[in-house]
């Protein structure tokens, strides 16, 4: 078990692009950067007794920075932040202050602005066989959210092939926050479409979302619906295939309480992702916007290539009281952990 350092040569603000190898007593292997929290790399072995490469991203640093990348851009394996997903009309009031963030196509913020944390050089705080703990300093005013936000994110593999996420954050002034990490996943061997993958969520309840993506309140039962996962189903059993799934989920859950997102398997690999987290929600999303020409080996990624288990608070939840509140105050930590455990059907 260990931890590795590996230099880019690469620096951005003046920041060095650091490489993070992380390797376990089986041989999976974690590769993270600490431009944006990117998990480049996820290395296991399937059921064949082959190494795979289980998410999407680039063979190079450069990849991520590329013109052609930026400007149809997926997020691909970073961290969301300072707010995930949408945030209506990307206006929230804290305390009688309103707050105007940076709007994108629609009107409403997305993934916390023009610069959020996925395009943040993160600073190296420590590395502890087989971890490594990221710090992003949010300063007050960016992207016009309020505070000076402190935020630690700590990757761990264990040996049981599971790789844990804890976040820990800190403010100076009330400010909303909702993080999450926006990997996208492919089991199978030949990236086929993961309308293959087998899925099963615990979630009874999904939330109504306007034409634009956005969460307006309304919580609505999954039965007899398409979104019904309860009792596990290949992805593309009822979606519509020009669309996927691109919606937040309500898991069922105390709040707080740390319990299974969801399980997705895949046939030929024989592997099984199961992610646990202590978050309310779980946004599934499979790649519907996604073009990239030139991915890992030169292989193109296409809609419906990977999905995505985004953990997280309920999005717009600053913006609606009957939601789990996302507001952080000076005094108080915001925690969450998340993690991505790998397994063999």
């Amino acid at each position: 078990m260990e931890t590795k350092l590996i230099k880019t040569g690469k620096f951005i603000d003046g920041k060095e692009i650091l490489g993070i190898e992380l390797t376990n007593t089986h041989g999976t292997y974690v590769k993270i950067f600490n431009y944006g929290a990117i998990i480049n790399k996820f290395i296991v072995q399937n059921k064949r007794g082959e190494k795979q490469d289980i998410v999407l991203g680039f063979d190079d640093f450069e990849g991520y920075v590329s013109e052609a990348y930026l400007a149809d851009y997926p997020y691909l394996g970073a961290v969301i932040g300072r707010y995930a997903n949408r945030v209506k009309n990307g206006r929230f009031t804290i305390d009688g202050t309103v707050h105007q963030l940076t709007q994108a196509k629609g009107g409403d913020c997305l993934h916390g602005g023009n610069k959020g944390f996925d395009k943040q050089v993160w600073d190296v705080l420590s590395t502890i066989d087989p971890s490594v703990t990221l710090q992003y300093v949010s300063p007050d005013g960016e992207e016009h959210f309020p505070g000076n936000l402190t935020l630690q994110l700590t990757f761990k593999l264990t040996d049981d092939n599971e790789l844990i996420l804890d976040f820990k954050g800190s403010t100076d002034q009330a400010t909303a926050i909702n993080i999450t990490h926006h990997s996208y996943f492919n089991l199978s061997p030949d990236l086929e479409s993961v309308g293959n993958h087998h899925h099963r969520m615990p979630a009874s309840h999904y939330l109504e979302q306007d034409d634009n993506y956005a969460v307006t309140g309304k919580l609505i039962p999954v039965e007899g619906t398409i979104h019904d996962f309860l009792g596990g189903k290949l992805i593309s059993q009822d979606w519509d295939p020009e669309e996927g799934y691109d919606q937040s989920y309500v898991l069922d859950k105390e709040y707080g309480e740390f319990t299974l997102a969801s399980e997705t398997s895949e046939e030929k690999s024989g592997l099984k992702l199961s992610v646990y987290t202590t978050e309310p929600v779980v946004h599934l999303y499979t790649a519907k916007y996604t073009s990239v020409k030139h991915g890992k080996g030169g292989v193109e990624y296409h809609p419906y290539g990977a999905f995505c288990v985004e953990t997280q608070h309920h999005p717009n939840g600053i913006n609606i009281p009957s939601f789990p509140s996302t507001i952080l105050r000076p005094g108080e930590t915001y925690k969450q952990t998340t993690i991505y455990k790998i397994e063999h059907n």
